[in-house]
């Protein structure tokens, strides 16, 4: 077998090009407290069931705001108060309606992140294919670029005045 060639062990982990990919189906238990070390192999199937948990539990509690914001908003009632007591309300209302927005585009990254999990490319870099690092990754388990590319990007952008 050539080192390119995908390899499949009995769990259904996949190793492509000397990367770990995760199937949505594999369960890794994991020893109470673990946190992934740089003194274990990149991305191997233990750190990836570690992000894969923390984005999972992650997107959970956004779903479950997302909800709760909704109830809120549903319960509410309209027709109390005078002029002054309603336009708080509206304007409350728009702060949990764009709050609801930025989780709604947070749960598209977290999906992102959990498909780049099961498909080998997770933690790293997607312009420059290096490692993105643990300590970013735990920090930030959406991140898709590597600091280096992040401060690029970023300069750019301000460089365009965007």
């Amino acid at each position: 077998m050539n080192s390119t060639a995908s390899h499949t062990a009995d769990n259904g982990i996949t190793r492509e090009d000397g990367r770990y990919a995760l199937p949505a189906s594999t369960v890794i238990d994991l020893p109470k407290g673990y946190k992934p070390g740089d003194d274990e192999e990149y991305m191997n199937p233990r750190q990836l069931a570690y992000f894969r948990n923390k984005l999972k539990e992650w997107r959970e509690q956004l779903v479950e705001e997302s909800r709760q914001t909704m109830d809120n908003l549903r319960e509410e009632v309209r027709d109390v108060g005078d002029e002054a007591e309603r336009a708080t309300r509206e304007t409350e209302n728009s702060l949990e309606l764009r709050t609801r927005d930025r989780y709604r585009k947070l749960i598209s990254k977290i999906d992102k992140a959990l498909r780049r999990i099961e498909e080998g490319r997770y933690g790293f870099c997607e312009e420059t294919d290096e490692e993105i690092g643990v300590d970013r990754l735990d920090a930030r388990p959406i991140a898709t670029l590597s600091l280096d590319a992040q401060e690029r990007r970023e300069h750019l952008q301000k460089q365009m005045g965007d």
